[in-house]
């Protein structure tokens, strides 16, 4: 077998279909499914049950995708490493971030890294906080920003730093000219708040429940950007990170109010266990781990 073999059947027990592997590695149908057999036929074990829609994974499949995805895994540190090598100060880190990590931040980060590297390159793509985990699971990035952390069994996470959450509205407001808010006073608020699966959303959900307060929610957005553009034209509030909001502020487009109750949105940064970090993306991670000026 080669490492070619070992990538398509990776990503068709990824995808669970032959087919969408096959897509994924620029070969037919019929050639990826002749590659499982010859895998099949080599080793003398059934590794897939094709009858079945999407396709079961047996047991001795499940070994085989292990196998595949540590000696990948390993063919790609080995190359990040032989390439930083030849190529002194340089390589690319790929990053994955939420979108709620401001682009203010990014630049701030992104400049500070090519003063240190200057060789060197960075790609950051902005997703949904499930695809930065997948992400950085199957290897496409090295490193993943998410809110709200949490280690699994193929991703662990490290603190980042925590964003003080405050209300936010419009000048126009009610809410507008206080100095502070208790959380008792958004009690029936036209609220503005995130889409229902993301894990900030269940955090105010579960903060405004433990204060016995209930809000009117009138749209939910899976990005600030929207929720603060959404805030500019309603009448309405909304729970937002204090860093997200301060040029808005600053403009006098938006007001920031802090609450009597502190609530915290925790950042983390989160990579394949066992990664070996080629010498850019350790830079990287470590220019994050350091205290912002």
């Amino acid at each position: 077998m080669d490492l070619s073999q070992l990538r398509l059947f990776k990503d068709i027990v990824q995808a669970r279909s032959i087919s969408k592997g096959a897509v994924q590695n620029g070969v037919t149908q019929s050639a990826a499914s002749q590659a499982v057999q010859e895998l099949e036929k080599s080793l003398g074990v059934q590794l897939l049950d094709r009858s079945r829609r999407p396709l079961d994974v047996m047991p001795a499949g499940h070994l085989m995708y292990e196998f595949a995805r540590d000696v990948l895994r390993r063919q790609r540190d080995f190359q990040a490493q032989m390439e930083a090598l030849k190529d002194g100060a340089g390589g690319v880190v790929r990053v994955a971030a939420i979108y709620s990590v401001g682009l203010s931040e990014m630049t701030r980060l992104e400049a500070e890294f090519y003063r240190r590297l200057p060789a060197a390159q960075l790609e950051v793509n902005y997703l949904r906080p499930e695809k930065v985990y997948q992400a950085v699971a199957d290897e496409r990035v090295d490193l993943g920003l998410v809110s709200y952390p949490e280690a699994t069994r193929e991703v662990a996470a490290l603190h980042w730093r925590d964003e003080p959450m405050v209300v936010a509205c419009n000048p126009q407001h009610p809410l507008a000219s206080r100095a502070r808010i208790e959380v008792a006073d958004l009690q029936e608020a036209t609220f503005i708040g995130f889409d229902e699966d993301l894990p900030i959303s269940r955090e105010i959900e579960r903060f405004l429940r433990e204060h016995g307060v209930r809000v009117r929610v009138l749209m939910q957005f899976d990005n600030i950007q929207s929720m603060k553009e959404a805030l500019r034209l309603e009448q309405a509030v909304s729970i937002l990170p204090l860093p997200m909001l301060r040029e808005e502020v600053a403009e006098g487009r938006l007001c920031a109010i802090p609450m009597g109750y502190e609530l915290l949105r925790p950042l983390g940064i989160i990579h394949r266990r066992k990664k070996v970090f080629p010498r850019a993306a350790q830079v990287f991670l470590d220019l994050l781990r350091e205290p912002a000026a």
